[in-house]
This record gives structure tokens, C-alpha cells and sequence, in this order.
């Protein structure tokens, strides 16, 4: 999610917000959720032919073009769904407090160069590649396991609530924008700073660069 959609949600009427999370807590099982999706389905609509130039007596399926409100909450519950991916995969097992830490990674992700944009972009980047994945469950074969419900839609109500602001997400990782499991101790770790531990997760962030003397 790009800083003017953030900015946009900061803005919005408490109304607004309050029934966005309705909708972002209940709505997502109604529309198909393809995190890698470029485009929205088309609503097609069949209406009776009344135009003589036309087959006469015939039916015409008219692609009906979402609406400006219908792409953005498609967008946004594809946005939701993907950080819930995270948070139910990465932290489901850490509490709040430690899915909030997978989320502010993510977050941090986003507000870097090197990263995409948006949430599913940083979430699924290099999912494509064989050892490219930036978070491990996008190619370890975990997605296609049954979740459990419970964690699942705890998942989904967190993610939903970090998305309208209901939940404020600080700083507790300290900019991390990588961590680990402290059962493993990866090669790249050496080369960043390390910032905090929290629950059973090591987080970590770019050292600042060092000026030539």
C-alpha cells in the first residue's frame, strides 16, 4: 500500500473507517482472493437485445466496469488478505505482539526502495523463483495445507484492523526490515544490525552507512 493510500485511510471519517473494517472482516470470502491477480473480473450482466441492428430476440453480455469504489475495496482486500498470509504463516503462534512485528517489517518493506510498494508485492516477492522467496511459506508448500479457522480469522481481523488504523502499529522492531527464527542462523544476519527479539523471532535492520574519513 502506497503512503498516499495510507494517508487517504488516516483521513477518512470515523463512519467510513468503521464500516470499511466491516467490510474488510466479513467481506473477503465473497470476492476471490489471487494475491497475484492484475486485473479485476469483469461483473457481466445479460441484458435482453433491443437494438435492431443486432440479432433480434438475442442476448448480449455487457462487461460491466467496477466502479472506482469496487476496484480500490478489491484492491485493499487482496492488500488485507496478504498481510493476513503473513501474519497467519510467519507469527500465528507469536501472539499480537509478535504478528504486529511481522507486520511492521512489512510496513518498513514497503517505505524502502529496494522493496516493492504494496503489501502483497513485498509479501510474495520472488515467489516466482526457485530460491528467491522473501518470506518462506510463499514457496514451501505451507499455503496448501488447511488452516486452522481460528488462527485464521484472528489473522485476517488483526490484518484488517492494522489496515483502517483500528490497531496502531509502532515501532517496536525498531526499523527492522528482516528477521529470523532464532532456531536458524542465517548467513545473511552477519551483515545487518541487529535491533530486538521478540517472542521466538530476531529482528534485524540495514546498519547505517559509514562515511569515508
Amino acid at each position: 500500500m502506497s503512503n498516499r493510500t495510507l494517508d487517504a485511510l488516516r483521513r477518512a471519517d470515523r463512519a467510513v473507517v468503521g464500516a470499511l473494517m466491516l467490510v474488510l472482516a466479513t467481506a473477503g470470502a465473497a470476492i476471490a482472493y489471487a494475491p497475484h491477480a492484475d486485473q479485476l473480473n469483469l461483473r457481466a450482466t445479460a441484458v435482453e437485445d433491443t437494438d435492431m441492428n443486432g440479432p433480434v430476440g438475442g442476448t448480449l453480455i455487457h462487461a460491466a466496469v467496477p466502479s472506482p469504489a469496487e476496484t480500490a475495496l478489491v484492491s485493499l482486500l487482496k492488500e488485507r488478505n496478504c498481510l493476513a498470509d503473513a501474519l497467519y504463516y510467519e507469527a500465528r503462534g507469536e501472539g499480537e505482539a509478535g504478528q504486529k512485528a511481522v507486520a511492521e517489517v512489512i510496513f518498513h518493506r514497503m517505505q524502502n526502495r529496494y522493496y516493492p510498494s504494496t503489501i502483497c508485492g513485498v509479501v510474495f516477492q520472488g515467489s516466482n523463483l526457485r530460491k528467491g522467496c522473501q518470506f518462506s511459506f510463499t514457496c514451501s508448500g505451507e499455503m496448501n495445507a488447511r488452516k486452522s479457522p481460528v488462527a485464521w480469522a484472528r489473522a485476517k481481523r488483526l490484518a484488517a484492523n492494522i489496515l483502517t488504523g483500528a490497531v496502531a502499529l509502532g515501532d517496536m522492531t525498531d526499523d527492522a526490515t528482516s528477521y529470523h527464527a532464532v532456531s536458524v542462523d542465517p548467513v545473511w544476519a552477519g551483515h545487518l544490525l541487529k535491533t530486538v527479539q521478540i517472542g521466538n523471532h530476531i529482528f534485524y535492520r540495514v546498519p547505517p552507512r559509514t562515511t569515508p574519513s
